[in-house]
């Protein structure tokens, strides 16, 4: 696929059927993950592959809304962040997922990202709740879950009539 046909055909799904991510199709995606840029090439980024039906449910639970599409996911990458390593790990952690997102893309994969960061269950932070489900060290940022299947839902793609141009601007 070309680059530009990725770009306009990732898209957000949240509907995932009963099928299997191979083992092959994984190990694609996380290969793009750790192929994502970092500040100054630190690569402060881990990625934990979460399989386990029980962990994916209780990972669907980790925020007030938007994280219950992880229950029919086949798989989820939880984007951690050691901030001993980086203090840019939000935008390197934002890359990354980002990266994993193309890739499942490219491969045909439905994915869709779950915000963690800044975001709240019962007015805790979702990263305190996922830290305690992972149990994942003090040290390490959560900016994201990236869910993984595949999905007769997706979304149709976007057409290059979709670009809003207004939104660049040139300073001259």
């Amino acid at each position: 696929m070309e680059f530009m046909d990725v770009l306009l055909k990732r898209r957000s799904t949240r509907k995932f059927t009963d099928e299997k991510v191979t083992k092959d199709e994984l190990d694609k995606v996380l290969k793009a993950g750790l192929l994502a840029p970092s500040s100054m090439n630190r690569k402060p980024i881990n990625f934990m592959v979460v399989e386990r039906r029980e962990t994916l449910d209780a990972l669907a639970e980790a925020k007030d809304h938007g994280a219950e599409l992880l229950r029919d996911a086949d798989k989820a990458i939880v984007v951690i962040a050691d901030t001993m390593i980086s203090d840019t790990w939000c935008e390197d952690s934002s890359i990354a997922l980002t990266y994993l997102h193309l890739a499942a893309t490219d491969l045909g994969l439905a994915s869709c990202w779950v915000q963690i960061h800044m975001r709240k269950r019962d007015g805790v932070y979702a990263e305190s709740v996922v830290r305690d489900i992972l149990k994942i060290d003090d040290h390490y940022r959560i900016a994201g879950i990236m869910a993984l299947g595949h999905s007769d839902d997706i979304p149709a793609p976007h057409s290059p009539d979709d670009i809003d141009k207004s939104k660049v601007h040139f300073l001259v």
